[in-house]
């Protein structure tokens, strides 16, 4: 046994990767989802260690049931690791997004992830657990067309690096993964997110940006295709969560690791010329 561990947005992809893996090492998992369906069918596909909990990180009176029941089951050991995995991506020009949709980006990906940790620190503090935050190789370079994703996780890196240091004093390691791409649903849901939420727009606003749209739709077709199993980062939280010494971050990919080594070598400038190139957009700066 190794002791108990929380997964935030296990109903699908990444999180429910990480369950099962970890599940599998002998972790008592406590599994959030949103809707009820998808806890049993992830319970059918572990083993009877496995908790489902219902957890909506935008919801403080979800997050603090869910808190409570956390608390009172794990009261003598505390709580081994958090994984910080819920997340949503909003796609398309910043000029043209709805401010309500990016404080949802917000809202979830960053803010609910510290709401959850607030909850949940008591448990961890008691147990010198640890917390995994999933980010993305976008929190380290943004992309064009998804500023707002970006930006969330832009944000989250900064949080997670504060948050190590403060939580050094109870040996509480806080780890970032930043996976590239991924076979997740999340993708899809921004992309019909994004279909959606253009299909409001004023044309003549939207043919600003008609050709590098149309562009970004045929990067994104192909880096879906060229994604890796999310077993892959469930891999790297295994790692995060068992090391004596947990590394500060861990990239997962190969994409993810040859944009983090243009980030470092290349200028600001010489990093836009390219990805303008890339994504059809007429670099004039």
């Amino acid at each position: 046994m190794r002791g108990a561990v929380v997964i935030t947005g296990a109903s699908s992809g990444i999180g429910a990767a990480c369950a099962r893996h970890l599940d599998q090492l002998g972790f008592t998992v406590w599994a959030g989802v949103r809707r009820k369906a998808d806890g049993d069918a992830l319970a059918r596909a572990a083993s009877p260690r496995l908790r489902v909990v219902m957890l909506d990180v935008t919801d403080p009176m979800s997050i603090a049931e869910a808190g409570r029941a956390i608390a009172e089951e794990t009261a003598g050991s505390g709580l081994a690791a958090l994984v910080n995995n819920a997340g949503i991506s909003v796609a398309g020009p910043l000029e043209l997004l709805p401010l309500a949709e990016v404080r949802t980006q917000f809202e979830v990906n960053v803010i609910g992830a510290l709401a959850v940790t607030q909850v949940l620190l008591p448990s961890l503090r008691l147990a010198r657990g640890r917390i995994v935050n999933i980010s993305s190789i976008a929190g380290l370079a943004a992309t064009p067309f998804l500023g707002a994703y970006c930006g969330s996780k832009f944000a989250l890196e900064a949080m997670s690096d504060a948050l190590r240091l403060e939580l050094a004093p109870w040996g509480i390691a806080v780890s970032l993964v930043e996976p590239g791409a991924i076979q997740s649903q999340i993708w899809q849901r921004a992309t019909m997110s994004a279909t959606r939420m253009l299909g409001e727009v004023a044309p003549e606003s939207l043919a600003l940006y008609a050709q590098p749209l149309g562009r970004m739709q045929e990067v994104m077709a192909g880096a879906a295709a060229r994604a890796i199993p999310a077993d892959a980062v469930a891999r790297t939280v295994a790692r995060a969560l068992t090391a004596s010494r947990p590394r500060t971050r861990y990239l997962v990919g190969t994409d993810a690791r040859f944009r983090a080594l243009l980030k470092r070598i290349l200028p600001d400038r010489a990093q836009d010329r390219l990805l303008a190139w890339f994504m059809g957009i007429p670099y004039q700066a």
